[in-house]
């Protein structure tokens, strides 16, 4: 009879304990994007990490040797502020524009040492992670045996590889590559830019969302629950003609400047410029889209939010939790 109950009461326990992880792992994820210098000043309370589950620092970059720079330790407060509220922390590589170093050290006989080094930097500062936001030229025919030696690395010490990826360079993204993460943070912005005047209007709708999010996991193959959906904290200015130059504003500055802007995803500038970009009631909107078609979403980048009730981060934090 005791064997019986010991039995049982290790067959309630294993499945308590698998539905305690189902349930941490369909967690709605809210990614946030901050600049790794901004951490060595910040206001560790000021920061709304009660508002998260993870934190990418952007961007841990080498010099063109492979050299990484020796103020990293001064990140070791943030995270630990972070890791008291059980946000995690991963540091991301690369970024937008172009980085000629990062195709030397992809190569075969560089690669080891530049994942030994981002694996001991993870380990030194107690980093969860390390995201790959490598983008456009500086993807090359060595990114798939980076993406998995790196996870490979982070996996043996139970660290999580996510990365960054658009579909505007989907054909240089394999599965095999992709298959590699834990997670991708779709970047689903930028469908225009400052620099494509001629091409004026939003850079973010959500019809591009919807579009993204389908051909990552129908063509791709990415799970929806290793999907989150990227949103931008900013918006686009254009005009008054077409070959005027585009500018660039954050979301939390356009408020500022223009009260009611907030619930609007587009607004009259002097200078008969129009801005486009995400109020508060498209950011719901796609917060809804990423609870039934991804596990959560991407903020670029959280600096550029507004404070209080005009928040963008507090609108996805709201729709994230509400009972649908």
């Amino acid at each position: 009879m005791m064997k019986k109950n010991l039995i049982l009461t290790a067959v309630f326990t294993i499945l308590f304990l698998s539905a305690i992880a189902q349930q941490y792992n369909a967690k709605f994820k809210i990614v946030g994007y901050y600049p790794i210098r901004a951490t060595l000043t910040a206001d560790l309370n000021a920061v709304p990490f009660d508002k998260l589950t993870h934190v990418n620092l952007y961007f841990l970059n080498p010099d063109t040797l492979g050299n990484f720079n020796t103020y990293l330790s001064g990140l070791i407060p943030f995270i630990k502020a972070a890791h008291a509220k059980n946000v995690k922390v991963l540091a991301s590589i690369a970024g937008g524009g172009k980085h000629p170093y990062y195709g030397k050290l992809l190569m075969d006989d560089k690669r080891p040492k530049f994942i030994s080094d981002l694996t001991d930097i993870a380990l030194k500062l107690g980093l969860d992670g390390i995201d790959v936001d490598i983008e456009n030229r500086d993807i090359d025919g060595n990114y798939e045996k980076f993406a998995t030696e790196l996870s490979a690395a982070m996996k043996a010490h139970n660290l999580l590889t996510t990365a960054a990826i658009a579909i505007f360079y989907k054909d240089q993204l394999t599965e095999a590559a992709l298959a590699q993460y834990d997670f991708v943070n779709l970047m689903s912005y930028d469908h225009t830019s400052p620099g494509s005047p001629d091409r004026t209007g939003q850079h973010s709708p959500y019809d591009k969302a919807v579009s993204d999010l389908d051909y990552f996991y129908t063509i791709k193959h990415i799970p929806k629950e290793k999907i989150v959906l990227g949103v931008g904290f900013y918006g686009y200015g254009f005009g008054p003609d077409l070959i005027t130059p585009g500018m660039s504003m954050t979301y939390g500055q356009l408020i500022t400047q223009n009260p009611g802007a907030e619930l609007l995803d587009q607004w009259n500038l002097p200078g008969s410029k129009i801005i486009y970009y995400n109020g508060i009631p498209t950011i719901k909107q796609k917060t809804q889209l990423a609870k039934k078609e991804a596990a959560g979403i991407m903020i670029w980048q959280l600096l550029g939010d507004a404070l209080g009730d005009k928040s963008l981060l507090n609108a996805v934090f709201e729709e994230a939790n509400k009972k649908d």
